[in-house]
């Protein structure tokens, strides 16, 4: 279930404006419980979830702040040079290439597959996007099935099976290692690695697997956000100016680190205003937790998109 919000000034759009500074007040520094159970996903055990976390195993899509600083300048100079044209929603066609084991076992059922789907059209719906599954085939290779983060399998095995252009989403279900759930590339990449676009995500993640607290499909969910252009919530911490700074979007509020569980009331960066976004779709809690987009990460992914991908 996802909630709309007013669509924000054509400023949040082009992510310039910040949450003001407010006085500081109670509330959660830190996750709302702290649990040293250990914590096995994959196969690969940590001492906790939270140590889980801070292992950046949660998501390889991590931007440093001077990386982000530059992608940010990119984008707002095309807007300058172009004037701000956003698109209002529309129909993403999805190519899913499922990695199985080269004796066609370990990979994503039928329902898994249509069940991702169906999660991902729930949580864009309030958006105005939709995702239309055009081919689902199954890929049995045993380098791939196992493909990580940046390595020349994952090299190959884009270059090999990705389809249609930068308006074409492809998702890559596999085995993943190390732990990881998933990873994307960002929308102002494709220009120089068109080949490399896309998301890759661990098949135990899809809803029917078994990498539980993240076994109803938000990964998927997560990953096609970073797609659509939109960063962590606790991309740059407390760090936020007027101009830079943050996840640059204005109705996110300020995240000192990743959130996980579901702690309600959490607040690391007490004098920001706001509470921890804890029930957006871009922080770490739990798939249980998760149910929301804002205005502005909705008006950035519009933007995002008439910029770099659409008719590209």
């Amino acid at each position: 279930m996802n909630f709309k919000k007013t669509l924000l000034a054509v400023a949040a759009v082009a992510t310039l404006a910040v949450p003001a500074f407010a006085a500081d007040r109670g509330g959660f520094s830190r996750n709302e419980w702290t649990d040293h159970t250990p914590f096995v996903m994959n196969g690969e055990e940590f001492e906790s979830q939270e140590d889980f976390l801070n292992s950046g195993r949660r998501c390889a899509s991590n931007v440093q702040p001077a990386e982000a600083e530059a992608m940010e300048r990119d984008f707002f100079n095309r807007i300058m040079e172009t004037g701000l044209s956003e698109a209002t929603g529309g129909v993403i066609n999805v190519y899913v290439h499922n990695i199985t084991r080269s004796n066609g076992t370990g990979g994503a059922t039928s329902q898994m597959i249509n069940s991702q789907m169906n999660v991902l059209n729930s949580a864009y719906a309030g958006t105005g996007w939709s995702f239309n599954l055009v081919s689902a085939q199954d890929v049995p290779n045993d380098t791939w099935y196992t493909v990580g983060y940046g390595s020349p399998a994952e090299t190959a095995m884009k270059t090999a099976l990705r389809q249609g252009s930068a308006d074409d989403l492809n998702m890559y279900f596999a085995n993943i290692g190390g732990g990881l759930l998933g990873w994307a590339t960002f929308p102002s990449s494709y220009a120089s690695s068109p080949s490399k676009d896309g998301v890759v995500i661990l098949t135990a993640s899809l809803p029917g697997g078994n990498a539980s607290p993240y076994n109803l499909g938000d990964t998927a969910t997560h990953e096609v956000g970073h797609w659509m252009g939109l960063y962590h919530t606790f991309q740059g911490g407390c760090a936020r100016s007027d101009t830079k700074g943050g996840d640059y979007v204005a109705d996110t509020p300020a995240e000192k680190s990743a959130a996980y569980g579901c702690p309600a009331g959490r607040d690391t960066c007490t004098r920001l205003a706001g509470f921890d976004p804890i029930y957006n779709f871009m922080d770490y809690t739990d798939d249980a937790c998760m149910y929301e987009f804002t205005s502005g990460q909705d008006a950035r992914m519009d933007s995002m998109w008439t910029t770099y991908r659409q008719g590209k």
